[in-house]
């Protein structure tokens, strides 16, 4: 079995795990697993705007991937939590990055409604699962 090898993102990663006691991403085989990203620059400050802050959490994303030397083209599962309901700029939003991002494929994906999320300016959180050969 392999062993799994655990990944901070440089920035807020670093700031999470030393606050928060968590890592960003991890790996075992070929599977990468995240921990949901949020719209958040490296002083954990959120956007104003839903969009800027969706934008954001798929940069984190992307950056969180690369620390455990996968991409996008990687991923095959999305899971997005949502506070505050789904109006139809975040699903426009949502599809408009997939598309950008992975522009060969589409991943399968789970959208849910939360109350509240883990900084109280959050509306999104993303995680995803990626595979890479």
């Amino acid at each position: 079995m392999n062993k799994p090898e655990f990944f901070v993102t440089p920035g807020y990663g670093e700031t999470l795990l030393n606050a928060l006691h968590y890592s960003q991403a991890l790996k075992i085989g070929d599977r990468v697993e995240t921990s949901g990203q949020g719209g958040w620059d490296d002083d954990l400050q959120i956007p104003e705007s839903i969009e800027d802050e969706i934008a954001q959490a798929f940069q984190n994303l992307e950056r969180t991937l690369a620390t455990a030397g996968a991409s996008w083209e990687h991923v095959v599962h999305v899971n997005s939590y949502h506070v505050g309901g789904f109006p139809p700029i975040v699903n426009e939003t949502m599809a408009r990055l997939y598309r950008h991002y992975m522009p060969n494929h589409a991943p399968i994906w789970t959208q849910l409604g939360v109350a509240a999320l883990g900084l109280p300016t959050m509306r999104i959180e993303i995680r995803v699962t990626a595979i890479v050969p």
